[in-house]
């Protein structure tokens, strides 16, 4: 391995870290929007959706550099946990971009139902973190799966 590479690798997984870690800030700010009133959902929306932006962003990275290291790496773009991972990717990037977005929206409404809408955005929360440790296990474990 290079030095190239090593710095490749080590942004990937600084990537992966900051695609992941920020979700776990989420539940702090679920349970706070719990326990508060309808008043502060705007501070806690918009916290919401900057930890949204920055694993958007992180995951922009965490692309670039899983693309590089596919490029210089002894893997051929048809190994079974690749296909999987980019498979996995893709489904997390549609569901990162419709589950959040629609359901922090619909706290403009005010005869919305928050907790009903606080318990979806825990839901998905969990979902994506989900999505993410899959992918997170297939590059680790890089099992052979056909």
């Amino acid at each position: 391995m290079n030095d190239f590479s090593i710095y490749i690798v080590f942004i990937h997984v600084l990537s992966a870290v900051l695609s992941v870690g920020p979700l776990f800030v989420l539940f702090v700010v679920l349970r706070k929007m719990q326990e508060s009133d309808r008043q502060l959902d705007q501070s806690h929306i918009s916290i919401f959706r900057s930890v949204v932006r920055l694993i958007k962003h992180a995951g922009h990275v965490l692309v670039g550099s899983g693309v590089l290291l596919i490029i210089i790496g002894p893997w051929p773009w048809y190994t079974s946990w690749i296909v999987m991972t980019i498979a996995l990717m893709v489904v997390s990037i549609f569901f990162l971009a419709r589950a959040f977005s629609s359901i922090l929206k619909k706290f403009d409404d005010v005869e919305a139902d928050r907790f009903s809408l606080i318990s979806k955005l825990r839901k998905a929360t969990w979902i994506y973190i989900i999505l993410l440790v899959l992918m997170l296990a297939l590059m680790v474990i890089k099992p052979t799966l056909w």
